[in-house]
């Protein structure tokens, strides 16, 4: 996966709004939690997130927000067309929420069959760890998602395609 990693020296990861929400101290968080504290970063705190936002090319452009024994917190951005290759995220729940614009995404758990689903601004999803998927910004406008993920730092596993995950 091709993306540009910058950090988010604009944001103090002290702010209080952030340690409450990350809560340094939740070792594993669910998939329910996770969506939870994408949506409120992306909706509570969007004024705070959308200066933050660059986009590039010809890779996607992603910065750490948080990163805790139980979660990490990560903004990406998505020029039209920019996406990722089939992976899942090494067991890890996760969760994403659009904070500007639109994405695609197409998963799969093991054994079932693939679907899409369109998310617009507001719009986000938690899910297990045994999902993968493709996210991409099938979209006219350039987009902004905050993610989230538990247990924080696997690595993920790249797929040919989705019909991969068996």
């Amino acid at each position: 996966m091709t993306s540009a990693v910058a950090t988010a020296p604009e944001l103090d990861l002290a702010a209080d709004f952030l340690l409450d929400l990350v809560q340094p101290d939740r070792p594993l968080w669910t998939p329910v939690q996770l969506r939870e504290l994408t949506r409120a970063l992306a909706h509570e705190h969007a004024a705070t997130l959308r200066p933050l936002v660059r986009f590039t090319e010809p890779q996607r452009w992603w910065t750490r927000l948080a990163l805790t024994r139980g979660v990490e917190v990560w903004l990406l951005t998505w020029l039209p067309g920019q996406g990722t290759r089939p992976h899942d995220h090494g067991g890890a729940a996760g969760s994403l929420t659009v904070l500007t614009g639109e994405v695609l995404e197409e998963h799969r758990y093991p054994g079932s069959p693939i679907g899409k689903r369109l998310l617009r601004t507001g719009q986000g999803l938690g899910f297990g760890g045994d999902r993968a998927h493709v996210v991409r910004n099938a979209g006219r406008l350039p987009a902004a998602t905050v993610h989230a993920y538990s247990p924080p730092l696997l690595p993920t596993r790249e797929y040919a395609s989705l019909e991969e995950v068996v």
